[in-house]
Order: C-alpha cells, then sequence, then structure tokens
C-alpha cells in the first residue's frame, strides 16, 4: 500500500496546490508582491512541477500495488465507459475553438455574455471533458494507483471549475452571473432545462473532428502513452500550458492601450480599467 499511499500524497499535492494558490487571501497577497502575471508564472511553475512528479511517479509504478475495479472485464459497461472516454476528448479539443472569446481567457476574453457554439452544451468544455475522461478511466483501470490518479483529475476538474465561477462571479459582477445562469456545467443541462438549445450550426465541427481522430490516435498508441516515464503527458500537457500562457501574454501586450491613455477610451469590455488589468482580474480565477 506504501505505492497508493505514495500515489495520494503527489495527487493530493497538485490539486492542492492548483486550488489553494488561487484563494483569496493566499492570492491577493502572491500578486501584490510578484504581479499578475508573476503570479501565474509562479502558479504555472508549481502545477507543472506538481503534475510531473506524480505523471512521473505513476508511470513508474503503474503496474505495481493492488488491482483496481477493471470495469472493461464487464462486457455491457465496456463500450459505455470507452464512449465517455472519447466523448471527453471530443469536448476536450472543442473548448480550444470557443477559450480566446471565452470569459475564461486569460487575456481577458471579450464582452460577450451570450453563450454560443459547445457553450451552450457546457460552459466548461475542458474540465467536462477531462471529467467525463479520467471518470471513465478510474473504472476502467486494472491496477488501483490508476483509479487513485484519475479520481484525482475527476475531482480537481469539477471542483476546479466551481470555485473559477465563484470568483469571476464575485470579480465581474451581474453580467457575468447572468452568463452562468443561462449555461451549465454539466453537459447537456442547460439545454434540458430549456436556458439553452442545442445550435448545429454554431458547433465547431472542426474541433469536434479533430477531437476524435485524436482519441483514435490515443487509442492506438495506448500501451505507450506512459512510456520513458510518462514524458509525453508531461510535454503535452505542460507544453501546451504554457504555450495558451504565452499566446494569452502576447495578446495582452498587444492589447494594452498606450500610456496616458484616459481611462474613458480604453474600450467598452474594460471600460474604467486598462486592458492589462482587465487581463489581471480575469487571471484571479486561475
Amino acid at each position: 500500500m506504501d505505492v497508493i499511499l505514495t500515489m495520494c500524497s503527489l495527487v493530493l499535492l497538485f490539486i492542492g496546490s492548483h486550488v489553494g494558490l488561487t484563494l483569496r487571501p493566499v492570492r491577493s497577497r502572491l500578486a501584490a508582491a510578484l504581479g499578475e502575471w508573476g503570479f501565474l508564472a509562479l502558479y504555472f511553475a508549481v502545477a507543472a512541477a506538481s503534475f510531473t512528479a506524480a505523471t512521473v511517479y505513476y508511470a513508474d509504478h503503474r503496474l505495481d500495488g493492488p488491482p483496481g475495479l477493471a470495469l472493461g472485464d464487464v462486457a455491457v459497461l465496456r463500450p459505455l465507459l470507452i464512449f465517455a472516454a472519447v466523448a471527453g476528448v471530443v469536448a476536450m479539443a472543442a473548448s480550444f475553438s470557443s477559450y480566446p472569446r471565452s470569459p475564461y481567457s486569460l487575456a481577458g476574453g471579450s464582452a460577450r455574455r451570450e453563450p454560443r457554439g459547445f457553450e451552450r452544451v457546457t460552459r466548461h468544455p475542458f474540465f467536462a471533458g477531462m471529467a467525463l475522461f479520467a471518470t471513465a478511466h478510474a473504472l476502467l483501470a486494472t491496477h488501483l494507483i490508476g483509479t487513485v490518479l484519475m479520481l484525482g483529475l475527476a475531482a480537481l476538474s469539477i471542483v476546479g471549475p466551481w470555485h473559477q465561477d465563484r470568483k469571476l462571479a464575485r470579480l465581474r459582477g451581474e453580467g457575468f452571473t447572468e452568463y452562468l445562469r443561462a449555461t451549465s456545467a454539466v453537459p447537456f443541462a442547460a439545454i434540458a432545462a430549456r436556458r439553452q438549445v442545442l445550435a448545429w450550426r454554431e458547433l465547431p465541427l472542426g474541433a469536434l473532428a479533430a477531437g476524435l481522430a485524436i482519441a483514435v490516435g490515443l487509442r492506438g498508441v495506448h500501451e505507450e502513452i506512459f512510456a520513458h516515464r510518462g514524458a509525453a503527458v508531461v510535454a503535452v500537457t505542460v507544453g501546451g500550458a504554457a504555450v495558451i500562457a504565452l499566446v494569452s501574454w502576447l495578446r495582452t501586450r498587444r492589447t494594452a492601450p498606450p500610456a496616458g491613455t484616459p481611462r474613458g477610451r480604453v474600450g467598452s469590455d474594460i471600460t474604467g480599467s486598462s486592458a492589462r488589468s482587465s487581463a489581471a482580474r480575469s487571471s484571479a480565477a486561475r
């Protein structure tokens, strides 16, 4: 059980640091000392280090310890769990089509609050997809260590967006609260409640198709994903997050108003503040 206890500790460290650094008292002090982008750099470094530690340990011990639930051996459940995992990958891929314009973008998003496209299905396509993917794999895992890792990712994918929504609602006020009321974190819940409709023409068909292709590709290399101590998983996850942060930082620099610009002339989506401080407020949810 030492393997399981160590895995639990690493997963809790990843989740705890991921959420703990964004708690208001902690974040406000660090941001005051480091600046907004300095805080984000620290946040990224801690998240990358804790994720890498958990991934490497799992890769080294993925065949050790007690058996998992292995529900893939149950004929009636296996196709359902595989479908959930594939749907999760597709949803995560769809998130990249709307993220640059969403209220959750590190660069501040746009003034738009009317949900469009996949936002009508879920306002958190990446996290909803990860929750589906991780939960399915937790039940499919043939070793308990895999169940622990995947349940940790699923828990973070549920708690993280909830925490993020609460913080952004406090920071942005009624406009963002209306966006929350009109959408749902749980896929299709807003549509079932008739707060949204499924607008087929708005769906990012290219991103959805790419997600399906990625799922098929991952299945083809499934046995090799954690080879070389999980180097590929770390590179794709940490590298992808770094690219998103870099692009957001560059966009913020491009859209920042010239020094001395009167506050009233900055723009309708960031009235009364600079573009840089608008990005800072958006990043408070991270």
